[in-house]
């Protein structure tokens, strides 16, 4: 396959242990980054937990918000965001084992889940993957216009533009998808302007996406998503282990969940100024007790 490479070498884990015939909860880190060679181009600014019960198939998606304040490296006493810590653990991206180790371990720590698999995937991975199935079809609940960055391709776009999604049903493309995804500078509609807001959305794309790739009539077309995902997905899954993770999930009744300042945490801000996300009354333990009692038994 054209992105071998980047996945796993070791035996499935579904003939080493059976995983997926068992009612274990299996979780897999999804992590999505800029990529590129810009600032910040390995900080994962989407950090989401899908967490599967294989035998009644039940799904659920946990975003973890990227300015949850946290200690990087671990045991270290120096306190990052929490998109930081794949960028660092990875050296910048040179490792990607050491950082999606890392982060899953650290996302495990926060959630109380056993959070042993991980993906990442930067976003021209993800644009090309989108556009290789052929769109996909999203309801945007509310309609919204905001300011959108130059993109990472600037034979797309090089300079700032404003983008506008109407409330309904929409058929994206790879990009359309990306940047209803990331949009931050809302100019109409500031509940949509949040961090949490784009989280919401961006667990909305993962299940638009991966519910198409299960769709029968996709399925000549996944010789082409592999290879639009060449050198742009790591992973510590075979793939065997993805296909089957994949066809376990039901998504059209997966629950979603997202930690906010509407829940669990408080805004705060760092010594340097930062905005930051802290758990309500510094208590680590009410993330966990509130994850559980919202997982999709």
């Amino acid at each position: 396959l054209a992105f071998g490479s980047a996945i796993s070498t070791q035996s499935p884990l579904s003939t080493q242990t059976g995983y997926m015939s068992t009612s274990n909860r299996v979780n897999v880190l999804v992590m999505g980054y800029g990529g590129g060679k810009h600032q910040g181009a390995n900080l994962t600014d989407s950090m989401i937990v899908m967490s599967v019960l294989p035998q009644s198939q039940h799904t659920t998606l946990i975003s973890v918000p990227r300015d949850l304040w946290v200690q990087v490296p671990a045991g270290s006493g120096h306190y990052q965001k929490i998109n930081s810590v794949y960028s660092v653990s990875s050296n910048n991206g040179n490792d990607p084992t050491a950082g999606g180790n890392a982060a899953a371990q650290k996302i495990s720590l926060i959630t109380g889940l056993d959070v042993k698999y991980w993906m990442t995937i930067n976003f021209e991975g993800f644009r090309d993957l989108i556009n290789s199935i052929g769109g996909i079809d999203v309801y945007v609940p509310n309609s919204f216009t905001a300011r959108y960055p130059k993109n990472d391709d600037p034979t797309i776009d090089p300079n700032w533009i404003k983008v506008h999604f109407s409330k309904g049903v929409q058929h994206m493309d790879g990009e359309t998808a990306i940047r209803y995804a990331r949009a931050r500078e809302v100019i109409n509609n500031p509940a949509e302007g949040t961090d949490f807001a784009r989280s919401a959305r961006q667990q909305v794309i993962i299940k638009a996406a991966l519910s198409k790739v299960k769709q029968v009539s996709t399925w000549p077309h996944l010789f082409n998503a592999m290879d639009a995902l060449r050198n742009t997905i790591y992973t510590n899954m075979s793939l065997a282990d993805l296909g089957e993770f994949a066809l376990k999930m039901d998504l059209t009744n997966g629950h979603r969940v997202g930690l906010s300042n509407q829940n669990v945490l408080v805004d705060g801000q760092s010594s340097d100024g930062q905005y930051i996300l802290k758990p309500a009354n510094n208590n680590w333990q009410g993330i966990i007790d509130y994850i559980k009692q919202k997982l999709y038994n």
